[in-house]
């Protein structure tokens, strides 16, 4: 039979303690996201849902990104045990050199129409953190004032080819005078995507004012406070636009662009080169030929051809093809500290990151960027120790399957 007592108060008292009271509702938001995904969910709760769609969304049926991620989620992570993993070290390298985290950002558009503090909460993170940020040619923070606001980041630009070359040479020039590292050049949009959700929402830059956008300024009025009360929403490298995304980048970016014109790109540009965009074992041998110091397998996240090929199924086949010429990396689909292990142990010398940080930037502004970091780097480690490794060079094939 059970014997039973009252329990002393010194006994209880342990187990008792009540969780600090957090008086800063960012904090505490921030502070119960445990993944990406939370995040993802506040910021869904917090931004009006034309601006969240056009972060989340895709390309018409958006099953690229769907098979993205699925792969991800399908593949066997293989662990080997009894391995002294008590110390973990995430440096791994981009363009020789070292950086903190396997994972860099990437470039986003319109990352103010996310959150006011927009690029300059984005490349303050990546500064805090040792990370690399690309800045958009469709940013809505200026090449100097990102420049300022990070000095000691590493810092890239990129670039899209319009019809006015001068304009591109202009900013290329730009961006080499406020110290940027390299330049991304992004090759899958010579026309845009069907983003059928930004369709769907009337999605404008700046937000069109209609009955619609009216309602959910009620439901966000935090969010429009914001855009409101501080320096008008435009793009930095536009003198001005009213209009679609799509209409946007039909009007501007160069259909006419070929391999060929690299020459006319490295006669403005001379330090390292980085191409963004490769979705096949032949463009990426093309591109390493054309003298390419970096191919970025990407789809663009999904944004651009639907039912493209899924970059980390093809990550295997150009690393055997071009990777003792130039660096592999791979985007697309990534939300989860092992999809980045997982990439690495296929070959890749690094990721990019771009709706991740932007569900923290949308959720918390830049300590939720920060969080998003903090989360990231968390299931980086967790991941290697499991898997029985303690630097980046130790992951291999035999650590992950595809299914």
């Amino acid at each position: 039979m059970t014997r039973r007592q009252l329990p002393k108060w010194s006994e209880l008292q342990p187990l008792l303690q009540p969780k600090p009271l957090r008086l800063d509702p960012t904090a505490r938001r921030l502070e119960d996201a445990l993944t990406v995904a939370d995040l993802r969910r506040v910021a869904k709760r917090r931004t009006p849902r034309s601006v969240f769609d056009y972060t989340d969304g895709a390309a018409e049926g958006e099953v690229t990104l769907r098979r993205a991620r699925r792969l991800f989620r399908d593949l066997e992570l293989r662990p080997s045990v009894l391995h002294d993993v008590s110390h973990v070290d995430t440096t791994t390298q981009y363009l020789g050199r070292p950086s903190a985290l396997p994972f860099g950002f990437a470039p986003t558009g319109f990352t103010r129409m996310m959150h006011h503090e927009g690029e300059r909460a984005v490349v303050r993170v990546a500064e805090r953190h040792g990370i690399p940020y690309a800045l958009s040619t469709m940013g809505t923070t200026s090449i100097e004032d990102v420049a300022a606001a990070a000095p000691d980041a590493r810092k890239w630009f990129q670039l899209y080819v319009w019809k006015d070359r001068a304009a591109g040479e202009d900013l290329m020039a730009r961006a080499k005078e406020a110290g940027y590292e390299a330049l991304m050049l992004t090759v899958d949009v010579p026309v845009a995507g069907a983003r059928l959700r930004d369709a769907r929402n009337g999605f404008s830059i700046p937000p069109a004012l209609t009955l619609k956008t009216v309602v959910d300024a009620g439901m966000h009025p935090a969010w429009w406070m914001n855009l409101l009360t501080t320096e008008p929403l435009q793009f930095a490298s536009l003198s001005s636009w009213g209009g679609t995304v799509a209409d946007l980048l039909d009007k501007l970016f160069d259909p006419t662009m070929t391999i060929a014109d690299l020459e006319w790109l490295r006669a403005s540009w001379d330090g390292p080169l980085i191409i963004k965009g490769v979705q096949t074992v032949e463009d990426a041998r093309r591109v390493t030929d054309a003298g390419a110091d970096a191919v970025v397998l990407s789809n663009h996240g999904g944004r651009q051809l639907d039912k493209a090929p899924v970059p980390l199924r093809l990550l295997p086949d150009v690393v055997e093809a071009v990777g003792d010429r130039t660096e592999v990396w791979v985007d697309t689909g990534i939300t989860h500290g092992s999809d980045v292990v997982a990439a690495l142990a296929l070959g890749a010398r690094a990721t990019l990151v771009g709706r991740a940080y932007l569900y923290g930037l949308m959720a918390g502004g830049e300590r939720g960027v920060d969080r998003t970091v903090q989360i990231l780097q968390r299931e980086v480690r967790r991941t290697m120790a499991l898997l029985g490794v303690n630097d980046v060079a130790s992951l291999g094939p035999q650590h992950v399957r595809l299914p």
